[in-house]
């Protein structure tokens, strides 16, 4: 399972960072549009938000919300599947590099949910800073899995499944 939570996570910030100033629009598709010419996966943010049947009606705060929950299943999934990968991995090190990976995707979903209670308190800047923080885990994980010695001979961290099927038995 590949994880999208580093690619949504910049369109969160920058969604939680223009709640204040922008209006309620009606003209979602545009506002999509708009929003995700900002990011550096333009198709990836405007079919990610368009996934949800709500969207067409969204405002910011609408797509706030939406690409909140994404992130927040993608994080319980990544979190999951990293936890099941950690009973079958053989090597005690590798073990516990998946274990903390889960643990750091599973604090990603906690400050998350705590964004969207944020949201709907109109507390962009605890939003904001909550969507930072859920941000970070998935760097703590990148980071272990440079350091595990199975791993370095990936140029770059994936999203966990390739680094995963070269470390994992």
């Amino acid at each position: 399972m590949a994880s999208i939570l580093p690619r949504l996570l910049p369109l969160l910030s920058l969604l939680t960072l223009s709640l204040s100033t922008q209006t309620p629009t009606t003209d979602a598709p545009t506002l999509i549009q708009k929003t995700c010419n900002t990011t550096t996966y333009y198709n990836f943010c405007v079919s990610s938000l368009q996934s949800d049947p709500e969207s067409p009606k969204a405002d910011v705060r609408g797509l706030s919300t939406i690409a909140i929950h994404l992130a927040i299943s993608n994080a319980t999934n990544t979190s999951s599947f990293t936890a099941a990968l950690s009973h079958s991995a053989a090597d005690p090190s590798l073990r516990a590099v998946l274990r903390e990976c889960a643990a750091k995707y599973s604090n990603a979903g906690e400050a998350l949910e705590w964004s969207l209670d944020a949201l709907s308190t109109e507390s962009y800047d605890y939003a904001f800073v909550h969507v930072s923080a859920a941000a970070e885990y998935p760097n703590v994980c990148r980071v272990l899995f440079r350091k595990h010695p199975g791993c370095r001979t990936r140029r770059r961290w994936q999203a966990g499944r390739r680094c995963w099927s070269t470390c994992a038995p």
